[in-house]
């Protein structure tokens, strides 16, 4: 993340010493409704609540078996992927907006599992989301050629990957679909034909999106598990 705030810290000094002294910005906020297109980065990460007996050997509950190891750490990895999409912006008043932002977002899911003998066990699972968020978007007063938001909101996002390779015994697999809420910061740099905002968002699913599969050791010890999300995007309108 610290490389992301440093990227945008330089984008946004870089515009603002070549933009114009224009006060146009291509009509877009001039406009009930406007549309565009975004690139994003997003760094995302599981965040686990373990059961209270999550260090116990695992029991296969069709042969009744222990595992003779025992868990001494479940740690979730950052996963990183790249995002494009679209958008649709309504104005509301002078200085609210409401927001869709639909977007494809390329990433993985990955977990570590050591055990008590040493030995470590990454679970990885590969995601391509439809993310369709629906936003406010709440804007200061505009400065020539400059204004900064705050946005809120949720998101729904849904995994169109083909999940034939995964074993639902022996994978961590998760739920197709799932709500999130979002937020973020953001600044409109205004030049003469658009408008290009660099945004910084941060989202958190509302519940477990464990997909839980009887006789799968890895999802046992897992009581719940959220996605939470950091992206920057650069949007054009």
């Amino acid at each position: 993340m610290r490389k992301q705030l440093i990227f945008i810290t330089l984008l946004s000094l870089l515009v603002l010493v070549n933009v114009k002294a224009q006060n146009w910005g291509g009509g877009a906020d001039e406009s009930k409704l406007s549309f565009g297109f975004s690139f994003q980065i997003n760094s995302s990460e599981l965040k686990i609540l373990k059961t209270a007996d999550w260090q116990n050997p695992y029991i296969d509950p069709t042969t009744g078996l222990a595992d003779i190891n025992y868990l001494k750490s479940i740690s979730p990895l950052v996963s990183q992927g790249p995002g494009i999409g679209g958008i649709a912006n309504v104005t509301l008043t002078k200085n609210l907006d409401l927001r869709f932002t639909p977007t494809f977002v390329f990433s993985d899911r990955k977990v570590k599992f050591t055990f008590d003998d040493g030995t470590e066990i990454e679970k990885k699972t590969n995601a391509t989301l439809a993310e369709l968020p629906l936003s406010f978007k709440l804007k200061s007063e505009r400065l020539r050629n400059v204004r900064a938001y705050m946005l809120g909101g949720l998101k729904y996002a849904f995994d169109i990957a083909s999940r034939k390779s995964l074993d639902p015994t022996n994978d961590l697999t998760f739920k197709r679909s799932y709500l999130s809420y979002e937020a973020g910061l953001g600044m409109d740099f205004y030049f003469e034909w658009f408008k290009v905002s660099p945004e910084l968002k941060f989202s958190y699913s509302l519940k477990d999106i464990i997909n839980r599969q009887v006789g799968n050791p890895f999802n046992t010890p897992i009581e719940k598990a959220k996605l939470r999300s950091f992206t920057f995007s650069l949007i054009f309108e």
